[in-house]
């Protein structure tokens, strides 16, 4: 696990974006995991610049939601399919039909869940999964308690979640209590983590995934067993590392020719 501490939004979301970048030019059928939230938006705008203004082309890629809610209505402005349409997909130049989310409207979303999986490991698997943490702990919706081989399926949301998320409806009670989500075996078979996390109020949960124990209550510290992950962090989310300064030390010292 790399953990980079930058001093903006500018230099994480340039960080990440050159990750992604290096996949696109560097695999003939790239496949990347797409998150949303509001961590990964900065990310989503770098993409979109370069390929606006420098034609990086996504047209050869595939692409993989995280999760999904239950029982949205199809084109709802929340789902996450909507979503990362209007943040990303929808502005550049990867088809419509390369871009795939766990189906929150199935009748069987069990079966939706083992199908979503299948979809995954028939395109190869994901090069680079794009992350967030939820204050939490959690990563996709994985919530505290989630099985750290779990699969893609049915999870309820807590109340802090759906508290974090009424800022994008109208209300609370709008927020949807079920959510079809990759588990976190799924998330863990992805070739390259990054995650973006900013804010104090990530700090806890960073520390919680980082320098903690591997345990279900933080579901994001399971990505401490992943042989590649790169944690992209602000120094407010940063604040409550304790070897703060070693991660600092090591990235500034890192070869110039490395990348995340």
């Amino acid at each position: 696990m790399e953990i980079v501490i930058l001093d903006s939004t500018e230099r994480i979301a340039s960080a990440a974006a050159d990750a992604v970048e290096q996949v696109l030019r560097t695999h003939e059928t790239p496949v990347l995991g797409l998150a949303t939230g509001s961590s990964p938006l900065p990310v989503y705008r770098e993409i979109v610049r370069r390929h606006t203004e420098d034609g990086l082309s996504l047209a050869h890629a595939r692409a993989f939601l995280l999760d999904e809610y239950v029982g949205l209505p199809h084109g709802h402005p929340e789902s996450y399919r909507e979503v990362i349409r209007r943040e990303l997909t929808g502005l550049v130049d990867i088809p419509a039909a390369s871009v795939q989310g766990p189906d929150g409207g199935a009748d069987d979303v069990a079966a939706a869940g083992r199908r979503y999986d299948e979809a995954i490991h028939a395109a190869g698997g994901v090069d680079l999964q794009l992350l967030g943490i939820g204050s939490d702990g959690h990563i996709a919706f994985n919530e505290p308690g989630s099985s750290l081989a779990s699969r893609t399926r049915l999870k309820t949301l807590t109340e802090q979640t759906r508290q974090d998320n009424a800022r994008f409806f109208d209300h609370v009670d709008d927020v949807p209590y079920h959510v079809l989500t990759q588990g976190l075996g799924t998330i863990m078979e992805a070739r390259h983590l990054v995650l973006v996390a900013t804010g104090e109020g990530k700090a806890e949960a960073v520390a919680a995934m980082v320098e903690g124990p591997v345990s279900q209550v933080c579901p994001a510290s399971v990505t401490q067993m992943h042989p590649h992950v790169s944690v992209l962090l602000d120094e407010a989310a940063a604040s409550r590392l304790r070897l703060a300064d070693y991660y600092r030390h090591t990235y500034a010292h890192k070869p110039a020719w490395q990348g995340l």
